[in-house]
């Protein structure tokens, strides 16, 4: 099955179980990295990286246009941090993703959450061919709320 069948499929059914398990199993990880969180509380990189915060993550914002992030040090680059996060949520377009995923397969990143619109079917292939697991179409801001207290189950 190619890349835009996998993507159809998705799109066309309302729950996915294997999606489901490895969002339940990424929202376990207390470490993320947020790449494209802004200064702009309109901005879903923004959203999403309050958020986390408010949830309890250890959450690092990553945009190379920011010093700082709702008050937090904004590193440029995945490779940037001063730790490997266990996730990372990609809030920018596919062409800054392609990067992203480049820069988490050489830290050894595993799992990885795209928003919609953060990337095309070359981003995917490349983050799943280097053994990446991958979340995509679904909202992390949706889910999130939607796993909360579940993670025994």
């Amino acid at each position: 099955m190619d890349w835009n069948e996998k993507i159809e499929k998705r799109e066309q059914m309302d729950q996915c179980d294997d999606t489901d398990k490895l969002m339940k199993k990424m929202l376990t990880f207390k470490n993320w990295a947020v790449v494209g969180a802004n200064n702009d509380e309109l901005k879903y990189g923004n959203k999403i990286y309050r958020k986390l915060k408010s949830k309890g993550y250890n959450v690092t914002p990553i945009n190379p246009k920011y010093e700082k992030v709702d008050g937090d040090f904004a590193p440029n680059t995945l490779k940037d941090m001063d730790y490997v996060p266990d996730c990372v949520n990609v809030v920018v377009s596919p062409k800054y993703s392609m990067q992203t995923v480049k820069d988490a397969i050489d830290l050894g990143i595993k799992m990885m959450w795209f928003q919609p619109g953060a990337f095309d079917e070359e981003v995917l292939e490349l983050a799943e061919s280097n053994g990446i697991h991958i979340v995509f179409y679904d909202c992390i801001l949706v889910e999130v709320d939607r796993f909360e207290g579940l993670e025994n189950n």
